[in-house]
């Protein structure tokens, strides 16, 4: 068996994977903003607290963790969301004496995808992973492609908006800025004039309820509309660069599936008539299959 990790901008989960892909035992945790404070103590500790109760439990073979940002020779050299950097996470986890291997989490979610899930059976395709940020990843010829020595295909760093809102990378208008499940829950939060500690779930809810009876309609509206138009000018703009036959959508995004998906392929569709939107079979466990692989 091999544990996968998926490390986000507030989340870590664990699994125990079998070699099919199946996920046999699952672990979630949400990281407070205390636990952020010092995130590298955070993240050590609780993966090595979990990883040897599943010792107990299982023979563990290998560990493959996906993160968000830039890792290379078991450093993570740069995480923007996670706020670190030149962090040798495998030489924290060394009292394991398991094989580790870090990888970008939107390539972990996306060579999962297409082993199992919604990239399966093409040959071109792009994946966005949309979460506290954007991710992303690129087949050709079934093949992933590589930036070698270099994170590459950071389409959440993709300018949308020149001169537009600063970016934690030091640039203004990133795509992720505009068009991240975390913006537009921030901007709904914003306009309904709701607590920051509002969840997903209950954002979710509150578009599923809407109606033009709603005396919060439009604004609900206008939030919706603007993150739709935002996340499509990303996408347009990735299609005439790659071509592919397929684009699949990733990370939290699946759980609005009902309320987007559709306004998005509305939106795309008046520009290529063709092309195939899928949202991840794998859901947001996506890149803790792929980080085994």
């Amino acid at each position: 068996m091999k544990v996968g990790i998926d490390l986000g901008g507030s989340h870590i989960a664990i699994g125990v994977i079998d070699r099919n892909g199946k996920i046999l035992e699952k672990t979630e945790k949400r990281l407070t903003s205390v636990e952020k404070q010092d995130i590298k103590k955070s993240i050590e500790v609780y993966i090595l607290e979990q990883i040897k109760l599943l010792k107990n439990k299982y023979e563990i073979e290998e560990v493959g963790i996906g993160m968000p940002g830039w890792a290379e020779d078991g450093m993570i050299i740069e995480s923007g969301n996670l706020k670190i950097k030149d962090y040798n996470l495998i030489e924290a986890l060394k009292s394991l004496k398991l094989p580790i291997k870090i990888r970008n989490d939107a390539k972990c979610a996306a060579l999962a995808e297409q082993l199992h899930g919604c990239l399966s059976g093409y040959e071109r395709s792009v994946f966005l992973t949309l979460g506290t940020g954007i991710g992303g990843a690129v087949f050709q010829n079934n093949q992933l492609l590589d930036a070698g020595k270099r994170p590459g295909y950071e389409f959440g760093h993709m300018v949308i908006e020149k001169n537009g809102v600063l970016c934690h990378c030091g640039r203004k208008g990133c795509f992720e800025r505009y068009a991240s499940m975390k913006v537009f829950k921030n901007n709904l939060r914003k306009a309904l004039n709701l607590n920051e500690t509002t969840r997903g779930e209950e954002l979710l809810e509150i578009i599923r309820r809407n109606s033009p009876e709603n005396e919060n309609y439009q604004i609900i509206e206008s939030v919706v509309s603007e993150f739709i138009e935002n996340l499509s000018i990303g996408i347009e703009n990735l299609i005439r660069i790659f071509e592919p036959e397929v684009i699949g959508i990733g990370g939290s995004f699946v759980y609005f599936e009902d309320v987007l998906l559709e306004r998005l392929k509305k939106r795309l569709i008046k520009f290529r008539k063709d092309i195939k939107i899928e949202v991840a079979v794998l859901g947001n466990d996506a890149g803790m299959i792929g980080a085994i692989l």
